[in-house]
């Protein structure tokens, strides 16, 4: 170490040094209000029936999708690479596994109620011919055709624009909806929420502490009650 030091002073080259990282900040624009998350299911459950009727395929696609990120927190890039065999809901299995950054796998539980939804859009997806084999995707075209993480990110924005939702909603504020509202329920369990959603720190999941702070939001509404100063 002591001599690369003295050999790049001496030939002048520069010193490497650790890239600075920014602290991750999560604001309340970032992740779905219970009224939002109402209307944006809503939505999608009326395009899913639409489109059981219709015969279409991405009113179902996309209303899965939609359940997926609220029920276990995908990345969008999960989603677009998540294959029928990630999905163990056997009578003895209720998880899903992930492949996060630098293919990190993680296993995420899920809900009893989701455990029945991913049934049904598995059993659907055969029903419609397409492929529900391990290695087959979940999320493809209505040709069977695998998606990008482009295709859902347009088709999030689009069932957020129609159900009347902010435009500054992205298909990322999913995950963050289902952290804020996991560290909530399950008594503010930080560990819990960093295990299912992949953090490689704890570090990072504390945004959500911070932002579901019940005491603080309290706090600021008794500011200045005492004293009436205007």
């Amino acid at each position: 170490m002591k001599f690369t030091f003295l050999m790049n002073k001496v030939l002048k080259l520069p010193t490497t040094k650790k890239k600075a990282r920014h602290a991750w900040t999560l604001s309340e624009n970032k992740y779905l209000t219970l009224d939002d998350v109402r209307k944006l299911r809503r939505f999608c459950r009326q395009e899913k029936q639409y489109a059981l009727k219709t015969g279409a395929m991405l009113g179902v696609r996309n209303w899965f999708m939609i359940e997926l990120g609220l029920n276990a927190g995908f990345r969008v890039k999960e989603m677009a690479g998540l294959k029928c065999g990630d999905i163990l809901i056997d009578k003895e299995h209720s998880s899903i596994v992930a492949i996060g950054k630098r293919l990190k796998k993680r296993s995420i539980w899920i809900s009893s109620e989701f455990k029945k939804t991913c049934l049904w859009y598995l059993r659907w997806k055969q029903k419609m011919g397409q492929e529900i084999q391990p290695e087959s995707y979940v999320f493809t075209t209505a040709k069977a055709k695998t998606v990008d993480k482009r295709t859902l990110q347009k088709a999030f924005k689009k069932c957020v624009a129609r159900a009347g939702l902010p435009g500054y909603y992205s298909i990322h504020c999913l995950r963050h909806t289902f952290g804020s509202h996991l560290y909530l329920s399950s008594n503010h369990n930080l560990r819990l929420v960093q295990e299912q959603l992949g953090h490689s720190s704890v570090r990072v999941t504390e945004v959500y502490a911070s932002l579901m702070n019940t005491d603080a939001k309290e706090a600021v509404e008794k500011l200045y009650i005492q004293s009436k100063t205007y």
